[in-house]
């Protein structure tokens, strides 16, 4: 086997290098963007990577890392304690090796006679979330994780199989490398990122901005996306607060 994964689009036929692109992801909407785009490749809608829930927990969501789940399916799946049903998290605590559901069946072993579980069904076919392809990972620390592919249906081939396996394991690698940074606050700003934020939280428009810095405003709106996406943040304004709490700019 190659050293270098290389993702197979069913449509374009055309590869790129997964593992040089996974290790150059920044942040989590990154990996959101590679994963929605991985799926797509494997006719996979869906994705989830969560760390393994405990014996106790009651909910999946406060374990979710990334997801591009409906709302109102994670609302369900928690409302109906779905976490202490389902045979695939039982299963997931006993193996390390990768096996697909038919989400079907799950809702049929979990309690096949309770009304809200078969809305759940409805939920899940409406979405289409029928077949679950899950992955237990772990990072370097040794915790335990799992990233789920969903899709209409459909066996994966092993080839397929062993790739999204390599893929999960270094998502969620990085995954925790990116959780890790963030938390000791290495979060890496450009000169002049610094300053496009700066005058920002001065109150200053990317026209002003541009005018100040000698830039044009195209550049300076790029500068201050790559800060509102190395931050996390949903908007300047969040980024400006976010770079505030964590001392990067005053």
């Amino acid at each position: 086997m190659q050293d270098d994964m290389t993702v197979q689009d069913p449509g374009q036929g055309e590869g790129q290098d997964c593992s040089a692109e996974i290790a150059g992801l920044q942040t989590q909407f990154d990996i959101v963007r590679f994963l929605r785009r991985t799926g797509e490749a494997f006719s996979l809608k869906h994705f989830i990577a969560f760390s393994l829930p405990g014996f106790e927990a009651e909910k999946l969501s406060p374990h979710s890392i990334v997801s591009n789940w409906p709302s109102e399916l994670m609302a369900k799946y928690d409302a109906l304690n779905m976490i202490r049903r389902s045979p695939s998290i039982r299963r997931l605590r006993t193996t390390t090796v990768s096996f697909s559901y038919d989400l079907m069946d799950w809702i049929a072993e979990a309690t096949p006679t309770e009304k809200p579980l078969a809305e759940f069904s409805d939920m899940l076919q409406r979405h289409g979330l029928r077949t679950g392809h899950f992955f237990p990972v772990h990072d370097a620390l040794g915790n335990r994780g799992v990233v789920v592919w969903s899709g209409e249906g459909g066996d994966l081939g092993f080839d397929s199989r062993l790739l999204l396996q390599m893929i999960s394991i270094q998502v969620f690698n990085r995954l925790a490398e990116i959780g890790a940074a963030w938390k000791t606050g290495q979060i890496m700003l450009t000169d002049r990122e610094v300053e496009c934020l700066s005058w920002t939280a001065a109150g200053k428009t990317s026209l002003e901005i541009a005018e100040i810095l000698g830039l044009s405003e195209h550049t300076v709106n790029h500068y201050l996306n790559q800060v509102t996406r190395k931050l996390e943040a949903v908007n300047r304004t969040q980024a400006v607060v976010k770079a505030i709490r964590r001392g990067l700019i005053s």
